[in-house]
């Protein structure tokens, strides 16, 4: 790459605005969160600029003098699609040296529980590194062995505890604090919102990759919220040195369509906002012999298998739960569950978002489906019980309960997250 074409690049991911870097809640010693900041001229009234923009308005001073590894997907994008890493290479004012994939890797090609593995970004030459099944001491010698200083994670979540990649940053702020490295998020929406909390929370014991530590499973955080909390009340035996810089434009009311941003789905199986939305819910699903709708165009918004019909679309209706409809639908997956066969179920139709809730939703269909169809099972492996955070949903489901009663279970502990929580959140 030339000189020149380096400094074009550079100067055009410089989108955004420059805005100062506030201290913020219980980060530890030298590190610091970025607040609001003044829209840039010609910007678009209204639109969200990221973490990333307002690092690059900032003229990467953050980054100044530091071997930079950055942790990213297809999601880390400009305001104008160009992939960061490529705008980051290309700016003479960064010192990139490395590239770390999730899973699904970092050009986002692996299926769920997959990753690329390691490999050389063709456009940059970069060395590109899989974190995924890596934590601890293994993770920290990998941010050893690429000569890095400072750990960068830009990558969209959707909003709910079992997506991995908020594990992926808590893993990386712990592994990068053992190697004695800085850690900065650039943050991003919270497509599905941030007004509250919602949905069990983890019980220790439960604790995986789809769960790490006891957060509420459909959070209401961003990214750069959670790291904050990761730091101030579960990396307190060895926090990192962290840096956050915040959004510009977003509130805790806003759906990604308000945020003027454009889309990528952050994993082959999440396609649009629409997806995320329904996300936290049916991703429970995982946990039975249902099939979550993998394999088809609306994963995560069809539910169904072989064998049920019309009264499940029925039942679930007849719950009144607030904010969506359940359609009768039919559907045929191309790979995972029931792959090549009709299955019948049903269909989320989110007609109120606001009211919508997701996890009583998800557990809503859980109990309807199990009482209509004789063919229902969790997983052998209690895989729900990880999902959910604790036996608790399981048995209570098995046991007749109704909606009101599983969420009943966990409100007291939703409460208590929901304090914590409230320290740490960035945006109003």
């Amino acid at each position: 790459m030339t000189l020149s074409r380096r400094g074009v690049l550079g100067l055009a991911g410089a989108i955004g605005s420059a805005g100062a870097l506030g201290a913020g809640p219980r980060e530890s010693a030298g590190a610091a969160g970025a607040a609001g900041a003044t829209a840039p001229v010609g910007a678009a009234v209204g639109r969200v600029r990221t973490g990333f923009e307002r690092l690059a308005a900032d003229g990467y001073a953050a980054l100044a003098g530091q071997k930079v590894g950055v942790v990213t997907n297809p999601t880390g994008i400009t305001a104008d699609a160009r992939h960061l890493v490529d705008v980051l290479h290309a700016d003479e004012r960064v010192d990139l040296v490395a590239v770390f994939g999730p899973e699904h890797g970092f050009r986002g090609t692996a299926q769920a529980g997959g990753s690329e593995g390691a490999s050389r970004d063709p456009a940059t030459g970069l060395p590109v590194y899989d974190t995924y099944d890596k934590s601890g001491q293994k993770l920290a010698d990998v941010f050893t062995a690429a000569g890095i200083d400072t750990v960068v994670f830009d990558i969209q979540d959707v909003g709910a505890r079992f997506y991995t990649y908020i594990w992926t940053l808590y893993d990386c702020m712990r592994a990068a604090a053992l190697a004695g490295k800085a850690v900065v998020v650039l943050d991003r929406p919270n497509p599905v919102g941030g007004r509250r909390a919602a949905g069990p929370v983890l019980e220790r014991p439960y604790a995986s990759f789809v769960g790490r530590e006891p957060i509420a499973l459909a959070h209401g955080m961003t990214a750069a919220e959670l790291a904050r909390l990761f730091n101030g009340e579960f990396l307190t035996d060895r926090p990192v040195g962290l840096r956050t810089v915040a959004m510009s434009g977003w509130r805790r009311e806003s759906f990604f369509g308000e945020t003027g941003l454009p889309w990528v789905p952050p994993s082959p199986n999440m396609p649009t906002p629409d997806t995320a939305l329904a996300y936290a819910g049916t991703c429970l699903f995982e946990g039975t012999n249902l099939s979550e709708g993998r394999g088809t165009t609306t994963p995560f918004e069809v539910v169904g298998a072989e064998g049920l019909d019309r009264r499940w679309a029925e039942a679930a209706n007849a719950l009144g739960l607030p904010g969506v409809w359940f359609r009768e639908a039919y559907f045929t997956p191309t790979f995972s569950k029931h792959v090549g066969k009709v299955c019948g179920g049903v269909r989320l139709i989110v007609h109120d978002r606001e009211a919508f809730d997701p996890v009583r939703a998800g557990i809503g269909l859980l109990i309807t489906a199990r009482r209509v169809w004789s063919g229902f099972g969790w997983r052998a492996d209690h895989w729900i019980d990880r999902l959910t955070g604790s036996d608790r949903v399981r048995t209570l489901v098995d046991a007749g309960a109704d909606v009101d009663e599983v969420a009943g279970d966990w409100a007291a502990g939703l409460a208590r997250f929901g304090a914590v929580r409230e320290e740490y959140l960035l945006y109003p």
